[in-house]
């Protein structure tokens, strides 16, 4: 587990949770008990920052949950957005050279892979890319990718299908060399890529330092290996009980799971002080 929390103080400024597998239920839903318990960390001043892998058209769900400030870190870190007015504040997207140069050396090295990008104004893909959810009414098809990038991708996405799900995070990380970043979020048979030093973690860290909030400041909830670099940087950091066996190893303290309310029972046990 993580050391002792760096002097973190019995009441947090802030609280950063992922939402997928932690923050939401099995069926993606908010429940009751977290949404109260989200109402009352608000009224009680500690603000409330959700940091997930989704991308903005997969946050309407979770529009109302987002509290005073109204933003939420998405796409792994890459992108910053007000879900309310559909308003990105902030973007660290990859441009096109790199995004080509990556596809082209994953096309050598995974023979039938296929890709699809994240982009801040929606979702293009190549035809024959797997997804587990209906494409959106305004979603770009092309034969590569190389054909539909425009400048601006948040988030490069990979399957191949003559790969077992269980090796294609570490097929395509060896592949990548360090060049971005790989996020496993626990979605089988995909890797998600985000541009050089673009984590949970970095886009949390800069949004904070902008807010005078200190890392010690900071109570981080996750259940993922992408979580990890948000847990890492926060004061104080909880991992669901479901949670991937690295995040468990990881944190400071292990809390209920995603289905029986586990950050709202922290959050509880915050306010009763």
């Amino acid at each position: 587990m993580l050391g002792a929390p760096r002097a973190a103080p019995v009441t947090p400024r802030l609280v950063a949770t992922d939402l997928d597998g932690t923050l939401l239920r099995t069926d993606g839903s908010v429940s009751r008990r977290t949404a109260a318990a989200l109402r009352g960390a608000q009224e009680a001043g500690v603000d409330v920052v959700f940091v997930t892998a989704r991308p903005p058209r997969w946050l309407d769900v979770v529009a109302d949950a987002v509290g005073g400030h109204g933003v939420v870190l998405c796409l792994n870190g890459a992108v910053v957005y007000e879900p309310a007015t559909g308003t990105v504040l902030e973007s660290r997207t990859m441009p096109d050279d790199v995004v080509l140069a990556l596809v082209a050396d994953l096309r050598a090295a995974l023979p039938g892979v296929v890709f699809a990008v994240e982009r801040v104004d929606g979702f293009a893909a190549e035809r024959g890319f797997p997804d587990d959810r209906p494409g959106p009414d305004d979603l770009v098809l092309g034969e590569r990718v190389e054909s539909v990038l425009d400048g601006a991708t948040g988030k490069l996405l990979a399957r191949c299908a003559a790969v077992p799900d269980a090796e294609l995070v570490a097929r395509v990380d060896a592949v990548l060399a360090g060049r971005a970043v790989l996020g496993d979020s626990g979605a089988s048979g995909l890797a998600e890529i985000t541009g050089p030093g673009v984590t949970k973690g970095a886009t949390l860290a800069r949004w904070s330092a902008a807010r005078g909030v200190r890392p010690e400041e900071v109570w981080a909830f996750g259940d993922m290996p992408n979580d990890l670099p948000m847990l890492r940087w926060a004061g104080r950091a909880f991992g669901v009980a479901n949670a991937h066996p690295d995040v468990l190893a990881a944190v400071h303290e292990v809390c209920g799971s995603n289905d029986d309310d586990g950050v709202a029972r922290v959050l509880e046990r915050l306010l009763r002080g």
